[in-house]
């Protein structure tokens, strides 16, 4: 097992927890804390990570709330709504880094996606249909909600009139599409792989091209387990951003894959796992594979940035799911600065040396818009 890591000193700060107990859900962009768990990462900082599997991002929300989990791998949009009390319980959030960027995707039943073919459209594929479409996402607030209704919208589809929008938990999709109770979903992989490897349904956008390079999947825990832990929180920061590392080197991405195929990770054969987690293919639509999935980049993945959690507010805004004050920009900026844990993170980097990238950027998103 190759560990190509480089040595770093943890100064001696008294963790104020050292048993974390940390969810996910079975998608491919775990792999950092698979990684973090197989290879013990968190030992050298003091930390023993005890891995829960979750059903659903439901059941993220609830045990991060509950307590019974400290932290856990979650939707970037999750934390936001969580925050907000927007359709369940209300609480102050933490996104303490960003774990990856890019690698979901959009799916299509079989059915629509030769409609979308022979018609050119996708209004026009609906309209072939005999009932409202009815595509999928995991969570009302999360990622794959807003890349699906931004999607939609940009094909001049409405996501709240013109398909039923329903609440799938990843790994219930593939059958829901092969059912045929299912025009489409997104989310991420590798279950848009088994889509396409069941014939249930065939992979029509990545989210890379809704918006390139969009962060995903964030480290996140409620905001009084940072105060009350800021050195284990530091702590496992430092040990995510090892995590992330060691996975995005080429050289391991095939090695993850089959640590993630085991029954308590994904529990999917590792070959629908792997092409698309290393980046060699998309889908069979596309002539080449769309952005891979990025977890560190030389630390240009991780680094939460307020903006991007503001562009989610202006999403729930733009959806008629909240409303917010009048002062919207004044408004927006200071929840993100408060759930975005900045300065705890450039602390860790600075201790684990990993740069931190320009704090603002300038993105373009599918439809001309830009966000910075």
């Amino acid at each position: 097992m190759d560990i190509d890591m480089p040595s770093f000193a943890t100064p001696a700060l008294p963790l104020e927890k050292t048993h974390l107990r940390i969810g996910f859900v079975a998608l491919s962009d775990c792999a950092p804390l698979v990684a973090a768990k197989v290879l013990e990462f968190g030992h050298r900082h003091g930390l023993t990570l005890e891995l829960c599997r979750q059903p659903s991002w439901a059941a993220v929300r609830d045990k991060l709330l509950s307590g019974e989990l400290d932290a856990a791998h979650a939707l970037y949009g999750l934390v936001y709504g969580v925050q907000l009390g927007i359709g369940g319980p209300q609480a102050d959030m933490a996104v303490l880094m960003v774990l990856n960027r890019n690698g979901q995707a959009i799916t299509l039943s079989t059915r629509l996606a030769r409609a979308l073919d022979d018609h050119g459209t996708l209004q026009a594929a609906i309209a072939t249909l005999e009932r409202k479409p009815v595509f999928a996402q995991t969570f009302p607030t999360g990622t794959h909600a807003m890349w699906l209704y931004y999607w939609l919208a940009a094909q001049g589809v409405h996501p709240l009139t013109d398909v039923e929008s329903v609440v799938i938990p990843p790994p219930r999709m593939v059958d829901a599409l092969a059912r045929d109770t299912l025009d489409g979903f997104c989310a991420g992989e590798p279950w848009h792989a088994l889509a396409e490897a069941r014939g249930a349904g065939e992979t029509v956008a990545a989210t890379s091209e809704i918006w390139p390079n969009h962060p995903e999947k964030v480290l996140a825990c409620r905001r009084d387990f940072v105060a009350r832990h800021p050195h284990t929180a530091r702590a496992l920061i430092r040990t995510m951003l090892e995590a992330c590392r060691w996975v995005d080197a080429p050289t391991h991405r095939d090695e993850i894959a089959s640590w993630l195929a085991k029954p308590d990770a994904l529990d999917v054969p590792r070959e629908f796992i792997a092409p698309r987690l290393t980046g060699r293919e998309g889908g069979k639509r596309f002539a080449r594979a769309p952005l891979p999935v990025s977890f560190f980049d030389g630390g240009t993945v991780n680094y939460p940035r307020a903006a991007e959690g503001r562009w989610f507010l202006a999403q729930y805004r733009r959806w008629g799911l909240w409303r917010g004050s009048e002062a919207a920009t004044a408004d927006d900026a200071a929840i993100a600065a408060a759930v975005n844990q900045t300065g705890l993170y450039r602390e860790a980097a600075a201790l684990a040396e990993v740069p931190l990238p320009p704090d603002t950027r300038t993105d373009v998103l599918c439809d001309g818009a830009t966000w910075r």
